[in-house]
């Protein structure tokens, strides 16, 4: 029985990159369908973070160097300042998700960010990122452009804040239970199990 999860992520977000290696684990040894979510931390009119302000480099120096380091995924604190906004890189993962592609995407907008060191709030870093992982670039272009994906992505930011509750990424909701954090996947198999054994349980009883 697949197991629905949607993971709430925003591309600017250390920890959100830093789950993919338990959400990949989690992927090959139980069955689920994961789907990636857009969260907006800043958007438009809240100031977003300035790598030259003491705020990153101290939360990067006590948590996330640490964390890269046991999970294995290299990364650098980004020199962008200030801090680019997400909205439209959101807009292109609906095109992404469209064409199955909203993994790769997300990984590659991670890298391009926490590990090249690119400025993803440009146009064209995002055409280039979305392009080297198979979108079209006519429809990337358009994607990012379109009043209609703008519209829907500020919907699913209050989807996110209003119905699902989240206020911080990365948020993992496994049918309605909400993972706060950068759960290990050791923890986030046995939330899978349980749930399993429960609906198990449940179908034994009205049989």
């Amino acid at each position: 029985m697949t197991t629905q999860i949607d993971v709430f992520v925003d591309y600017v977000c250390p920890f959100c990159f830093l789950v993919e290696p338990a959400i990949e684990e989690l992927k090959r040894d139980r069955d689920v369908e994961v789907t990636i979510r857009p969260f907006e931390l800043r958007p438009d009119s809240v100031p977003t973070l300035r790598p030259e302000d003491e705020y990153l480099p101290r939360v990067w120096k006590q948590s996330v160097y640490p964390m890269s380091d046991r999970v294995g995924v290299p990364m650098t604190l980004p020199s962008i300042s200030p801090q680019p906004r997400t909205e439209k890189a959101f807009m292109v993962l609906q095109l992404a998700q469209e064409r199955g592609l909203a993994e790769v995407y997300t990984e590659a907008m991670f890298s391009a960010f926490f590990q090249q060191d690119r400025n993803i709030g440009l146009n064209e870093v995002m055409v280039d990122v979305a392009t080297s992982v198979g979108l079209d670039r006519a429809e990337v272009e358009e994607a990012l452009n379109s009043d209609e994906r703008r519209q829907r992505q500020r919907a699913d930011q209050a989807y996110a804040v209003n119905t699902v509750g989240i206020d911080s990424v990365p948020g993992i909701v496994v049918e309605g239970q909400v993972l706060l954090g950068v759960p290990s996947a050791t923890r986030l198999k046995k939330v899978i199990d349980d749930l399993t054994e429960r609906k198990a349980a449940s179908a034994l009883g009205q049989s």
